[in-house]
């Protein structure tokens, strides 16, 4: 099972720009390796990411087999009022892995 971890300031003012921090513990086989037996080992990887507040969507990825082992995004958004920031990332095999956290305006 794949385990998210996330970096969000608790709070901000509104209409700051504050920067935000995920990743996803993840070995990301891309189906080229082989396994002792010479058997080449599934594809199993974190095809997508995206975030939302409160519904609203603010960062959206697709990734390929060529993304590193425990993909790492680093973004930034204007809060425009207190909400929920919703990480989701899905995996081939429809794993879906997800984290909130709370961002109040002060």
């Amino acid at each position: 099972m794949a385990k998210a971890r996330v970096k969000v300031p608790k709070s901000a003012t509104a209409g700051e720009v504050v920067t935000i921090k995920a990743l996803i513990d993840h070995k990301m086989d891309s189906g080229q390796a082989k396994d002792k037996a010479g058997n080449l080992i599934p594809r199993k990887i974190i095809n997508a990411f995206s975030a939302t507040f409160d519904g609203v969507e603010v960062m959206n990825v697709i990734l390929e087999p060529a993304v590193s082992t425990n993909p790492y995004f680093k973004f930034s958004f204007k809060v425009p009022a207190t909400g929920d920031l919703v990480f989701k990332w899905v995996d081939d095999d429809g794993t879906v892995t997800e984290a909130k956290k709370t961002i109040t305006v002060k």
